[in-house]
């Protein structure tokens, strides 16, 4: 079901007509709004934190999981991407990169330096637009292209542009995992949150896929929208989230980093506040988390907690 779909048609619909800089001055007042409205549920929505069934907890005992996922909406950001992955090789972190195939060149060579050095490389849909939920028969005509680039790219997760999403109709593609949900965000498009701050297991006829919501807040929404000065809220979700045993997945966009200690421009923020996330996160809770790549923990999910989903299924046909 798509409670919200309405409004974010209707965004996308006006969104081409909007200059870019009047499109963030326009979702900062939103953001504004809304931000004094959901106090109780952001950051933190403390239902959330609800174990999982039969929970038996992480590999090797660790305190919680930390995956780091990157969206890489536009050109600019592809160019960058590098320099992102080198600075989180130098301090032992890895991640997943998402592209949006249809929207700018992605390189055969950065895809390879990715995958030799460790990190992972995911569909961020085909284009960046809001068009894959108007019809049925669009979102199956889109997701035969995806799943061409995911076989291409030897890719097995996905995550929708602007986290818009039918998680029923995401069976049509190819993947162990999708990552376009998450536990509470009153500022996306498609605000409804799933709720929890652990991985999910969404069957299907043909078998089902792992979810990966993300739960610390985007990037964007801190640095550009809210211009938050520092990193306290991601500081205080990832302690909120460390203590009872969940899964810290952040969303970030190398295409609103500054790098190289060069002044940001509008609508983007220095590298160094996402440098500086990590190292606290390496110095704070040095060997108390596990840090896989998210196909990494999509099959760690599947197989030590999606069994017994699929086994009930079955016995309620």
């Amino acid at each position: 079901m798509l409670p919200s779909m309405p409004v974010s048609s209707l965004y996308y619909y006006i969104k081409p007509l909007i200059p870019r800089l009047l499109q963030i001055q326009l979702r900062r007042m939103i953001v504004l709004h809304k931000r004094k409205c959901c106090e109780n549920i952001w950051p933190i929505d403390e239902k959330s934190a609800k174990l999982p069934t039969a929970w038996h907890g992480w590999p090797g005992g660790k305190r919680f999981a930390l995956v780091l996922t990157h969206d890489v909406e536009t050109s600019r950001g592809h160019s960058r991407c590098r320099d992102l992955a080198e600075m989180e090789k130098s301090l032992g972190f890895r991640s997943s990169f998402n592209f949006v195939p249809l929207r700018y060149d992605v390189s055969t060579d950065l895809r390879k330096y990715l995958n030799q050095n460790g990190f992972e490389v995911g569909v961020h849909g085909l284009f960046h637009d809001g068009k894959y939920f108007r019809s049925r028969d669009m979102f199956r005509s889109r997701a035969f292209r995806i799943n061409q680039y995911l076989k291409e790219w030897e890719s097995v997760g996905f995550r929708s542009p602007s986290m818009l999403r039918n998680l029923d109709w995401f069976h049509d593609l190819n993947i162990e995992y999708d990552a376009s949900t998450f536990d509470t965000d009153p500022f996306e498009p498609q605000s409804d949150g799933v709720g929890t701050i652990f991985p999910f297991w969404v069957h299907g006829d043909g078998g089902g896929y792992v979810e990966l919501p993300y739960t610390l807040p985007q990037d964007f929404t801190l640095y550009v929208l809210m211009r938050e000065p520092g990193l306290d809220i991601w500081k205080q979700k990832l302690e909120w989230i460390a203590e009872r045993g969940g899964m810290a997945l952040v969303i970030t966009h190398p295409d609103y980093m500054k790098f190289n200690g060069e002044k940001p421009e509008q609508g983007e923020y220095p590298a160094e506040n996402y440098e500086r996330f990590l190292r606290h996160v390496r110095q704070r809770y040095d060997g108390n988390y596990w840090h896989p790549l998210p196909k990494e923990l999509a099959r760690f999910w599947a197989k030590e907690y999606a069994s017994d989903v699929r086994r009930k299924v079955g016995q309620h046909r």
